[in-house]
């Protein structure tokens, strides 16, 4: 089923206009949907491959606004021998009343379930995505659950996949802050820009060169059955 990549929005060119200017309005001019109201968090389709669990409900959507940042490495699966690898995301998400809501970056899992298990990366938990709270900063992490979802029945044309994430880790704020910690999946949706260059990881010369690559995406994260709380944003 088709949602022809969500309809416009005044409040997305709010956001935009405040956080990345004249290119990143450019980019993303039509990318997110009608949004969603406090207590009433209501996701978009979505391919079945990517749905949900059963018996998970929404109930935070933050509307984000960042770039996805590049490195040209070595890669023995390129034909050139090199290619442009993520290494963090920079995003603001915001709510519908476009107050700053989360921060979205990549960083260890705490959780010793989760252990770091490349001999390139000096950390004691696997690096995954993470979101931090930004009034009670609870965080959590999490990890690809199935494959991304690159189809252009959804996705839009040079856009970053739309993704299902798991939660690996959370972690509380140091006064007890838990918005983030019941969080049990994270969809990442209505995506716009981000993909790596084109150009640019060619050659041996190229190796360190860094792309920082605007977009825009909403996410939507996810609590069990037995979780509770309230809805905030």
């Amino acid at each position: 089923m088709k949602n022809g990549h969500a309809p416009e929005i005044r409040n997305t060119r709010r956001i935009l206009s405040i956080a990345c200017a004249t290119a990143l309005a450019a980019a993303f001019a039509a990318s997110l949907p009608q949004p969603a109201r406090a207590g009433r968090v209501t996701p978009p389709p979505v391919p079945a491959s990517i749905q949900v669990p059963a018996g998970n409900t929404a109930f935070l959507v933050g509307h984000a606004v960042g770039t996805q940042n590049y490195v040209c490495l070595p890669s023995a699966t390129s034909i050139t021998g090199f290619a442009w690898t993520l290494f963090t995301p920079e995003a603001t998400l915001f709510n519908d009343d476009d107050k700053q809501l989360i921060t979205h970056f990549f960083s260890p899992n705490p959780d010793p379930l989760d252990p770091n298990t490349n001999p390139a990366v000096v950390a004691d938990g696997a690096i995954r995505a993470t979101w931090q709270h930004s009034r009670d900063t609870s965080t959590v992490w999490a990890k690809l659950h199935v494959a991304p979802y690159t189809d252009a029945d959804f996705v839009a044309p040079g856009a970053v996949a739309w993704l299902l994430l798991e939660r690996v880790g959370d972690e509380a704020g140091p006064d007890g802050g838990d918005v983030l910690t019941a969080t049990t999946f994270i969809h990442r949706l209505n995506t716009a820009g981000g993909l790596a260059p084109s150009t640019g990881c060619a050659v041996a010369s190229n190796i360190g060169n860094q792309a920082f690559v605007p977009y825009a995406a909403d996410y939507f994260f996810y609590r069990g059955p037995d979780s509770g709380g309230d809805d905030a944003n």
